[in-house]
């Protein structure tokens, strides 16, 4: 399989998203949009072009505080929709049939725009995608964890109080330094017991211990990043045993500075140690990435035959909130795909080369 061989297999292969940030998902050109509609507003530039230095990292909290930065943009619900729809039409353009997309409510009601309207704003960009695009949006309602405890309970308050159709799932977001995840324990709960999943991210910039609170504290059933689990043995075994995914985003691991290479990323080692994982593409438009990258890099960390690659889409799809017979039809699709293409156990070819 060529380097082209591998970026067209992959650009066609039907896929699952199960950790991509709603905001964090704003192209230049939807952010370069609303940097007009808002001019004066804010320090992103409206230059699409611009941009790319805009969005190079010094480190996490200097992530943190550019994407708060785009939060700022969004000044109503009509901007929401906007959002919200054409993230829909770049994941699709990607084949995503599938995905469960990170909302932060809070940062947009406390900016003044009122929950309902926000709900309901999502709620028809989501029925819309479905019906221009073919793809299924599902929520996930995250706390921003730099914003402590009350974030907390305005999150819980809007997940439990409104519950959108569409959301499967409550998280918690932002740092880690500093945010302990104890303190976050009774909101998973109320969510868990209005039947959300929990998805948290840990693992990520701090240790395994912060894994261990996810899964002690707030009973996650999917870890967002959990990269960090590698350091330990015994947290890789539960991993393992209880088959509790890792939803990976390489390229955001290097450009937050969380692993310093794509090189030193730890993926083979999860997988060699039978972790469940999935690829996912986190914020790509600041990371400068796609979903699809995303897999042409795990093929060559993971040196995968097109087979491999068609099974980590399957690992996604398995490890997400769709329901049997949703997940059974995107397992179908994925196999006639297969099916239909040459070559499938043959070694990708090296990034260099791709």
């Amino acid at each position: 399989m060529t380097g082209s061989d591998l970026r067209e297999f992959v650009a066609g292969l039907p896929k699952a998203e199960l950790h991509v940030h709603h905001v964090g998902s704003a192209s230049p050109r939807i952010v370069a949009e609303l940097a007009a509609r808002h001019a004066g507003t804010s320090p992103v530039p409206a230059d699409p072009d611009a941009l790319a230095e805009y969005f190079v990292f010094r480190d996490f909290a200097h992530f943190i505080e550019v994407y708060l930065s785009v939060v700022d943009l969004i000044h109503d619900a009509e901007d929401v929709w906007t959002l919200t729809y054409e993230v829909a039409r770049e994941l699709a353009d990607q084949q995503v049939r599938y995905a469960e997309l990170t909302l932060t409510p809070y940062s947009s009601v406390v900016r003044g725009i009122p929950a309902a309207a926000y709900c309901e704003a999502v709620e028809d960009a989501r029925r819309r995608a479905a019906a221009d695009f073919g793809l299924e949006l599902r929520w996930c309602f995250d706390i921003p964890g730099e914003a402590g405890v009350p974030a907390a309970d305005l999150t819980l308050e809007i997940a439990t109080g409104l519950r959108p159709d569409g959301l499967v799932s409550f998280g918690l977001g932002g740092p880690e330094v500093g945010v302990p995840r104890a303190q976050f324990a009774p909101h998973f709960r109320a969510a868990i017991a209005e039947g959300l999943h929990s998805v948290p991210h840990a693992g990520e910039s701090t240790g395994p211990d912060t894994v261990w609170d996810a899964l002690t504290h707030l009973s996650a059933e999917r870890i967002g990043h959990g990269i960090a689990s590698v350091h330990d043995p015994r947290l890789l075994d539960h991993l393992r045993d209880a088959q509790i995914p890792l939803e990976v985003c390489p390229t955001s691991n290097v450009r937050t500075r969380s692993v310093p290479s794509l090189a030193e990323h730890p993926l083979a080692q999860l997988v060699a140690a039978g972790v469940p994982v999935t690829i996912n593409s986190d914020d790509p438009p600041m990371f400068s990435t796609t979903l699809n990258r995303e897999y042409e890099i795990a093929a060559e960390l993971l040196q995968l035959s097109a087979d491999g690659i068609a099974d980590l889409a399957r690992a996604a799809v398995r490890a997400s909130f769709r329901n049997d017979a949703g997940k059974q039809e995107l397992l179908d699709e994925i196999a006639d795909y297969v099916e239909g293409r040459p070559g499938g156990r043959t070694p990708a070819p090296s990034l260099e080369n791709a």
